[in-house]
C-alpha cells in the first residue's frame, strides 16, 4: 500500500505531545511543563541559601583552607547550606568527619548529598551515612519551597553510570508527599542538565517522574565547571569546584560557590570566588 504524501500528517494535540516527549526532549526543547503550569506559585518569602559542591578535602591544609571558605560563606547571611557530593577525595572516615567539623561551623543546616568521592568502596559507604545519617534521599521545606535531595551515585563510578533503582523507588514512593504547586529545587552530586558531561544514561528517568512538578532549579556537580540548561524557568547547573588540591574539568582556575535568592518562585544566583594559596 502506497503512502499518499500529498496528505499532511494529522497534527498531535500539543498536551499529548508533551506527554510523549523524554524529560531531555523537554529540556532540550526549552519545556518543563509543571513550571510552565505553576511558575507563579508559592515561595513569596525572600531568603538566600548557599550551593557549593566538590570539595575533596583530603588533607590538613584542605580542612584549614575550607574553614577559611566557610567563614566567607557566613558573611551571606544564608538559611542553610546544601552540600552537592564529593565531600571528600578518599571516602574515608577521618576526612568525611573533618568536613562535617568544617560545615558545622557555618552555623546553619548543611545539607549533603553524596559523590562518587565519598565511598571508601565500591559498595562501602558507611562512613558517609553514619556521619551524615539520613542524607541521601530525602527532602525538607522552607519558607514555601520544597528542595529534595536526591542520591545520583552508582558506587565509585565517575562515567557511564546510572541512578540507582533504590532512588527511583524512594522518589515513586515519595512524590505524593509534595505540593505540585509551590515551586522545588533538586539537588544531586552527578549532573542531570541535558547533554552534560558526566550525566548518568538513565538522568531522563528521574526526570520524567518530576515532569508535572515546579522545578523551578536544579543543582548539581561532579563536573567541575559552570553549565547551564535551561527550560521555561528551569535551570540546571553545575558549578566550579571548592577544591584546595583539585582543579576544574573545564580549564578554569576559580574556586567557589553559588550564593542564590529565592523569591516570588525564582531563584537567582551569584558565584562568590575563594582564593586559594598561590
Amino acid at each position: 500500500m502506497k503512502t499518499d504524501l500529498s496528505v499532511p500528517p494529522p497534527l498531535i494535540p500539543r498536551r499529548e505531545a508533551l506527554r510523549q516527549m523524554s524529560a531531555g526532549a523537554l529540556l532540550a526543547a526549552g519545556l518543563w511543563p509543571g513550571a510552565l503550569r505553576a511558575a507563579a506559585k508559592g515561595g513569596s518569602n525572600s531568603f538566600r541559601f548557599i550551593v557549593v559542591n566538590d570539595t575533596h578535602l583530603q588533607s590538613p591544609q584542605c580542612a584549614a583552607w575550607l574553614e577559611s571558605v566557610v567563614a566567607r560563606m557566613k558573611l551571606e547571611r544564608a538559611e542553610f547550606c546544601l552540600l552537592a557530593g564529593d565531600l571528600v577525595e578518599d571516602g574515608g572516615r577521618e576526612h568525611l568527619a573533618a568536613a562535617r567539623d568544617v560545615f558545622k561551623g557555618l552555623g546553619v543546616p548543611v545539607y549533603t548529598q553524596i559523590g562518587n568521592h565519598d565511598y571508601l568502596t565500591q559498595t562501602d559507604r558507611t562512613a558517609y551515612e553514619n556521619l551524615f545519617p539520613k542524607r541521601l534521599n530525602y527532602f525538607f521545606k522552607n519558607r514555601g519551597w520544597q528542595f529534595v535531595g536526591l542520591d545520583s551515585s552508582d558506587g565509585k563510578r565517575y562515567e557511564d553510570t546510572d541512578i540507582q533503582p533504590a532512588t527511583l523507588r524512594w522518589v515513586d514512593d515519595n512524590l505524593r508527599k509534595l505540593d505540585k504547586q509551590l515551586p522545588l529545587v533538586i539537588f544531586t552530586h552527578f549532573p542531570l542538565g541535558a547533554e552534560v558531561k558526566y550525566q548518568p544514561w538513565n538522568a531522563d528517568d528521574l526526570l520524567a517522574r518530576f515532569e508535572t512538578f515546579n522545578v523551578r532549579a536544579v543543582f548539581s556537580g561532579h563536573f567541575h565547571g559552570f553549565t547551564e540548561r535551561s527550560a521555561a524557568g528551569t535551570v540546571f547547573t553545575t558549578n566550579r569546584c571548592c577544591a584546595l588540591k583539585r582543579g576544574n574539568h573545564d580549564g578554569t582556575k576559580e574556586k567557589g560557590y553559588f550564593v542564590c535568592t529565592a523569591s516570588d518562585g525564582q531563584i537567582t544566583r551569584a558565584f562568590v570566588e575563594c582564593k586559594t594559596p598561590a
